[in-house]
């Protein structure tokens, strides 16, 4: 019964942390700034961390499906 809404939440996990990684990544590949305002060190690397982040709680999410 509780099943539906943790899957609802890992693909809502999986699709944020995959687009964020991906902007990321096409962001720092061309040296364009991933925040605005962000400095060019710890934006990337936070937007990667939260990434990540939210990958690893899509997978918990399904863990306990």
């Amino acid at each position: 019964m509780e099943s539906g809404p943790a899957i609802f939440a890992a693909v809502v996990f999986a699709l944020f942390g995959t687009g964020l990684l991906l902007w990321t990544a096409v962001r720092a590949g061309r040296r364009l700034p991933v925040a605005a305002g962000a400095h060019p060190v710890i934006g990337p690397a936070l937007s990667t961390f939260f990434g990540a982040v939210a990958l690893a709680g899509a997978v918990w999410c399904l863990a306990h499906v």
